[in-house]
């Protein structure tokens, strides 16, 4: 039975014990809970009745992709999962998305999400489209569709494609998935299984010329080898439907 790493990146967060709570009861239970502290000056009384059910790391702040890295270093399970201090999993997010993980065999997964407001009232449904790889990389080339919160992912992917880029503080996970697709699939997992909360101090309301501008930075650093990628495969189908024509053809 594979262990699940959850990973909570906390920073000054009013509704970190609620994702706290969120991940330990989860049904499936071969799970451990990682909240690394990066430098936080308040709400660390919230974590305090969870210390002997969750590993707490605390460090210097350092930003988002740190304090992942920090988490994923100290992890001890098969699989990577990431939940930020003021989201919630639903209880069965890890079992569903782990048992169809290993049914269709794939190293990395996400899935469509819930908004709710800063009350945890219910806003809206985030549903993506199932992309297949082609789409989806076209779809890198524009802007990141992948909400970090729902992915799941085998741990030694990191020994392959590397930890998250600790200069990019806001578009670190656009990164990071670029990375990915170019050598892995996505499996995408048609299921409602996590809570995005917004709520006026959240990071991308109140640093959107600095998410916008590493976006543009993450996009060029990746922009020549997603159409590289691309070109191959249009070639690559081009030449098969050559060659299927010329086979149904009795090769005339």
């Amino acid at each position: 039975m594979e262990k699940v790493s959850i990973v909570i990146p906390f920073y000054n967060c009013q509704y970190v014990d609620k994702a706290i709570e969120s991940a330990l009861n989860q049904t499936y239970k071969n799970i451990e809970v990682i909240v690394v502290d990066d430098g936080s000056s308040k709400y660390t009384d919230k974590i305090n009745p969870y210390l002997k059910e969750i590993k707490y790391i605390q460090k210097k702040n350092g930003g988002t992709a740190s304090a992942l890295n920090t988490g994923i270093q100290h992890a001890t399970g098969e699989y990577f999962s990431w939940l930020s201090s003021d989201d919630l999993y639903k209880p069965e997010k890890t079992s569903e998305q782990l048992k169809l993980m290993k049914n269709k065999n794939a190293t990395v997964s996400y899935s469509p999400y819930i908004v709710m407001n800063s009350k945890g009232e219910y806003v809206r449904r985030v549903k993506n489209p199932s992309y297949n790889k082609l789409s989806f990389l076209k779809t890198f080339l524009n802007f990141c569709p992948i909400n970090g919160c729902t992915v799941m992912a085998k741990m030694d992917l990191f020994a392959d494609v590397g930890l998250f880029d600790e200069t990019l503080r806001y578009a670190n996970d656009y990164d990071m998935w670029c990375r990915i697709l170019l050598k892995y699939d996505f499996l995408y997992i048609n299921k409602l299984l996590v809570f995005y909360r917004e709520h006026a101090a959240m990071g991308t309301k109140n640093h959107q010329e600095e998410i916008a501008l590493e976006t543009e930075v993450v996009k060029e650093r990746y922009k020549h080898q997603i159409n590289e990628y691309l070109l191959k495969e249009q070639t690559d189908y081009l030449k098969n439907l050559k060659l299927n024509n010329f086979t149904n053809n009795g090769g005339l």
